[in-house]
């Protein structure tokens, strides 16, 4: 039976203790962190013409922008590779054409050098456009190259009037490359129209969006986001499911990240060796706004197409991610050079969109597996089952059929000795 939308909460942290917790085979296992890629952070901050309105703690957006990146920057972590671009801060004519260029590298993402980058904010000016497209491609660029955590951390006050490049759509193709990159956005003093556009942009990626209205909250989310890119993450590795099972890439113990069509089947192979036990989880996100009503599959069969196990998840209304998993343990063989059993996953989604919205890129979807030994000690849950726990059960059946044949003699006994007296 498919279970419903909370149960999707439970399956994320499922998905969360996959990827960061479950022992991973010795060395660099696909999607594992390696630790030897600095962190990098973009901050790429708006200097268009409404940047110089004076509507928050009494200075301009630009002033509070620049007291909040001055703390930002000593306080940035030392391991971590900072980097600023600007968008309108150039150009002040009225022509579209040049104005939606207007995007540059104030200073390069590397080592940090705190006294040159802040000389480097200090000259900023509100002056043109706001081409946050252009923007987020151009810094995804800065940040291409290693596999260390990467993140942008966008500061707004405005929509983009670079249009037809939809900021949301770049930021989908982004995401789509696989690279692991996170884009945080910030709004100043937002409208609904540019928060429903920071917000579609942040949940592209993963990220967050943020409204903001005072200089210390600027300065305490910027800190928060640029600290975070310090933590340790899983980068997720990119792969492409096939329509078939006997196409589908054969993957290792690691976190996947792939595009589904809507409506559309993916398929993968693990292989799982006698006495292992294969556990996958899967989340497909709603980057876009789609229609009520949606699920999602992942079940394991054989090469031959007989289904193992699966596991649905479903829901009805407004959601951002859907989540569910399974786990298949194999069982031990008498034959020391025994075969490993090819697992095929099919990931099926049942998204839908309304006719206006999008349908490429295809949903981001994040696949974790981890092939681990199979449950062998008493005390683990697993082994209580149908497998290994049959034995528990046959000896308390046996039990407590022996204590009903004493208790009914005995009760005829003490009855027999009652009715003699």
């Amino acid at each position: 039976m498919i279970t419903r939308t909370r149960l999707a909460a439970g399956a994320c942290a499922l998905l969360a203790a996959l990827a960061a917790g479950m022992a991973f085979p010795v060395g660099a296992s696909a999607g594992e962190p390696t630790g030897e890629d600095a962190p990098k952070v973009d901050l790429v901050l708006d200097v268009s013409g409404s940047m110089r309105t004076r509507d928050i703690d009494g200075g301009t957006r630009m002033a509070a922008a620049k007291q909040a990146f001055n703390e930002v920057l000593d306080a940035t972590p030392e391991e971590v590779q900072l980097g600023i671009r600007t968008l309108g801060a150039d150009y002040p004519g009225d022509d579209r054409k040049t104005g939606c260029k207007d995007t540059a590298q104030l200073y390069p993402v590397g080592p940090l050098d705190r006294t040159e980058a802040k000389t480097a904010v200090a000259t900023l000016a509100p002056t043109g456009w706001t081409p946050i497209g252009p923007a987020l491609l151009k810094a995804a660029d800065d940040l291409d190259g290693g596999a260390g955590s990467k993140r942008i951390v966008l500061i707004s006050d405005g929509e983009d009037t670079c249009a037809p490049l939809d900021p949301c759509e770049v930021a989908r193709e982004i995401a789509a490359k696989g690279i692991g990159l996170t884009i945080d956005t910030l709004g100043l003093v937002p409208n609904t129209k540019m928060r429903q556009q920071l917000s579609c942009i942040a949940e592209a990626t993963g990220g967050t969006y943020t409204s903001v209205e005072h200089t210390d909250e600027l300065t305490d989310k910027v800190n928060q986001l640029v600290d975070r890119a310090a933590d340790p993450v899983v980068t997720p590795v990119a792969t492409e499911g096939a329509d078939e099972c006997a196409k589908a890439p054969t993957l290792k113990s690691g976190l996947y990240t792939d595009r589904e069509e809507f409506g559309q089947q993916r398929w993968y192979r693990v292989d799982v060796e006698p006495g292992q036990e294969l556990r996958a989880s899967v989340s497909v996100g709603a980057d876009r706004a789609v229609n009520p009503s949606y699920g999602v599959l992942l079940r394991a069969v054989t090469v031959h197409g007989r289904e193992i196990v699966r596991g649905e998840a479903a829901g009805n209304g407004r959601t951002d991610v859907l989540s569910t998993g399974l786990r298949y343990p194999k069982a031990e063989s008498d034959e020391d050079d025994a075969a490993a059993e090819a697992v095929c996953l099919q990931v099926t989604n049942s998204f839908s969109v309304a006719s206006s919205v999008k349908t490429t890129p295809g949903l981001p979807l994040e696949l974790t597996v981890d092939v681990v030994d199979g449950p062998g000690d008493s005390d683990d849950v697993a082994a209580f089952g149908l497998g290994r726990g049959w034995w528990l059960l046959g000896l308390l059946v046996l039990v407590g059929f022996v204590a009903g044949l004493l208790w009914g003699w005995l009760s005829r006994w003490r009855f027999a000795i009652w009715r003699t007296n």
